[in-house]
């Protein structure tokens, strides 16, 4: 043809089809007509409603009608799928971008996060900013365009996640990283982040009109992902991805953002290893990563999962970027309780690498607390009597210079419309709920509960640091013991030297089979008894472990520092896990170290229990403080102690009460406190009630939810038990040697029981 169809005029272009020598006389009407048979909507882009037109008459007139020899029928099929294949592939086609609309403002914006988030997001940042948003942008700006780690925590609501957000958007649009990394505590909420970007990318009409290049080709999906595989620019893929958990934006040739890739992931999901292969078989791994608000309030509440967390932030995610390379990372977060993970990153000291920002919502609280106290009964007396709180406005209204006196508040512009500045905003959400408003709003929260006496929390546990070397014994210890804990999984155990006074040193401790690692929790273990004995069932495999573990333990000589060898003298095998108490009692029988190893059962012994004192004592026995040996083997054929658990974890817990250098003082090896953080958390996981029953006062010890694994602390109370059997007594306490009974002749007690 000629002329250009793009630029004709309905009528001419029925001219211009019907001279065409096949051709047919065709109207105005029938054009339109077949534009709605060929996918397109009158009144939208004509250039793309023509050309469609165009390439499905010109297969239409050039296809013969007739051919010599054959079928007309399959001669009408052949123009059939002719004429189908070229109105889908017409159909794919995205046609011609449109023009840049303002190349100078895109250009600008380039180089200027600040102006990108006002220019391009002027609904989610309408209010003015805050001197610490200007700080955070800066460093954001700082970390997608030439690198580094960020982590930033601002008051809820101050739009930290929508900053994160837009940082993103801002990072690919312009090139300045290919491939984002969007994490979350879990996948579902990073899926949410994902969500809110798309949605920038797929309405946002100032980013259309700028960005044509990207923005055009996501909008002619129409909201449809699966078209996104056949999508065409002149004649190409455009490569574009559309899914829930990953987002490939258009390949097209001159743009900055081509082939850019925003996956998502869940913190402790599937993480290692995240790359994208391009269709050019280029293999791209992440440059940017966004982590945010990475921690739960359950993992907050545990030091386990918040070392864990740091761990895989501090490995895998930060090893995103493959060897050789570093990634740059943003992360808004929330402290939710005091040592949390965010709190951790957050300090400077533990993390300079992150170079956290930690923000408040009052910097000052006001002076004069005597019209705030007034002004707190008459809001509360208020909104008990239904105004809503008009009356505490209304004179704060009359004492605002007064009231506002000594206060210095982040962000001027937040407060709700029926409140009359940010500081009483402030003052309300304070009085709202003060634990909520100092953790959600100052980054500062208050501590989540109260010690009671007489409980350690995790850090002082940790920091009863002796700084000798791990394995080495103290010159004054005489006794050493072991207490292996038995679970499905794993083996617990712990190893202490004791001086004759109780004065403890904890030597080692670890699981069985090593997770090489130094935090983890019994459901996270990789390693387990199971994969350690292939071939072998349940029972099997735990007989193996404790085969060995005790080899490990028992065939050591320890080193005195003196120089002396010392072997563990007794070794208490936990038997109280259901399923492993007959294997437990089957190895102590047969194991060559069955001199050394007893298995044992711990007893709950409360208030209204029988105490061990009161038992009645059977011939055979052996009795120490609070703990037995019966002489009942059973069909076991082999003996067993039984202690009282309640009153050993108070013993323990009063033992690393005592200031070091005390006699009776249990201490830790090592030179480092954080070494001995997971050792800490197992042993501050229970926490005792004083209960009072049958004229007795007991502590009764319960497990705290938030911390599941105690088995450490099991492991040293069986190990203090042990050492109690060998001989080792704590001064001062009544009944702590072992309780042996004299001979004496059959006659005589037959005579004592005559009498009784």
């Amino acid at each position: 043809m000629a002329s250009d169809p793009r630029k004709l005029k309905p009528s001419e272009l029925c001219r211009l089809l019907n001279s065409t020598p096949l051709g047919e006389v065709i109207s105005e009407r029938q054009l339109y007509r077949h534009r709605q048979r060929a996918g397109a909507r009158i009144g939208d882009n004509k250039t793309v409603d023509l050309l469609r037109y165009c390439a499905w008459m010109h297969v239409v007139r050039h296809t013969p009608r007739t051919t010599n020899g054959v079928d007309p029928y399959d001669a009408m099929k052949e123009r059939a799928r002719a004429r189908n294949a070229a109105l889908a592939l017409a159909g794919r086609d995205i046609g011609e971008l449109p023009e840049v609309d303002n190349p100078d403002r895109k250009d600008r914006a380039s180089r200027d996060f600040r102006y990108f988030c006002e220019t391009y997001f002027p609904l989610t940042f309408h209010l003015a900013w805050s001197p610490d948003h200007i700080k955070v942008i800066e460093k954001i700006e700082q970390a997608v365009v030439h690198g580094g780690l960020f982590a930033l925590a601002m008051a809820r609501g101050s739009g930290k996640s929508s900053i994160a957000e837009v940082a993103c958007i801002w990072a690919v649009l312009y090139g300045h990283r290919n491939f984002v990394c969007l994490i979350g505590s879990d996948e579902g909420h990073a899926c949410d982040m994902l969500d809110s970007i798309k949605t920038e990318l797929d309405s946002n009409e100032l980013l259309l009109a700028d960005f044509p290049e990207v923005c055009f080709p996501i909008q002619a999906l129409d909201g449809i992902s699966n078209r996104a595989n056949g999508q065409l620019y002149k004649g190409k893929r455009t490569q574009i991805g559309w899914t829930a958990k990953e987002v490939v934006l258009p390949t097209i040739e001159g743009s900055s953002a081509s082939g850019a890739i925003i996956k998502v992931a869940g913190l402790t999901g599937r993480i290692r290893g995240m790359k994208f292969k391009r269709p050019d078989g280029r293999t791209v791994r992440p440059s940017l990563v966004v982590l945010d608000d990475p921690q739960t309030d359950e993992s907050a509440r545990s030091l386990s999962q918040c070392a864990n967390r740091e761990s895989i932030l501090a490995g895998a995610v930060l090893g995103l970027a493959g060897p050789g390379k570093k990634i740059s990372g943003i992360m808004p977060c929330t402290v939710i309780r005091p040592g949390d993970m965010a709190d951790n990153i957050l300090d400077r000291n533990r993390h300079p690498e992150w170079n956290g920002e930690r923000t408040k919502m009052v910097y000052a609280f006001p002076k004069n607390d005597t019209l705030w106290e007034r002004y707190a009964e008459i809001r509360a007396e208020g909104m008990r009597g239904g105004d809503g709180g008009e009356a505490a406005t209304e004179f704060y209204r009359q004492n605002q210079a007064a009231m506002d006196e000594g206060a210095v508040i982040a962000w001027q512009e937040r407060f709700n419309y029926d409140e009359l500045s940010a500081i009483q905003h402030a003052m309300n959400l304070k009085l709202q709920d003060e634990a909520a408003f100092f953790a959600e709003y100052q980054n500062q929260p208050l501590p989540a509960e109260t010690v009671v006496d007489g409980m350690l929390k995790p850090e002082e546990v940790a920091r009863k640091i002796n700084r000798m070397d791990r394995g080495l014994v103290s010159i004054g210890a005489n006794h050493l013991t072991a207490f292996i804990d038995v679970q499905q999984k794993l083996l617990f155990y712990v190893v202490t030297a004791w001086e004759d006074d109780y004065t403890g040193y904890v030597i080692d401790y670890g699981c069985y089979p090593d997770q090489q690692r130094p935090y983890f929790t019994l459901r996270e273990a990789r390693q387990t008894l199971s994969s350690e004995a292939t071939g072998s069932g349940l029972e099997g495999s735990i007989y193996a472990g404790l085969e060995s573990l005790t080899s490990k333990l028992l065939d050591r000589e320890w080193q005195r520092d003196d120089g002396a060898a010392m072997r563990i003298g007794r070794c208490l095998i936990d038997a109280n896990w259901g399923q492993s108490t007959d294997v437990v009692y089957q190895f102590c029988r047969q194991s060559k170290h069955a001199a050394v190893i007893i298995p044992s059962h711990g007893r709950f012994v409360g208030a209204s229990s029988l105490p061990f004192s009161e038992y009645r004592r059977r011939p055979g026995d052996r009795v120490g403080l609070n703990w037995r040996i019966p002489n009942v083997a059973g069909k076991r054929a082999i003996r067993h102690v039984v202690y009282d658990t309640n009153w050993w974890k108070s013993f323990i817990n009063a033992r690393l009460q005592v200031a070091m250098g005390d006699r009776g003082c249990l201490s830790l090896f090592g030179t480092n406190a954080e070494t001995h953080r997971m050792l800490a958390e197992h042993l501050t996981s229970e926490y005792f009630v004083k209960t009072e029953a049958r004229g007795r006062s007991v502590d009764e010890w319960k497990q705290r939810p938030e911390q599941p694994d105690n088995h450490w602390f099991d492991c040293l109370v069986g190990s203090a038990v042990a050492a109690s059997m060998q001989g080792v007594i704590l001064p001062g306490i009544e009944g702590t040697a072992e309780i042996r009974k004299e001979r004496m002749s059959f006659s005589e007690m037959q005579k004592r029981r005559r009498n009784q």
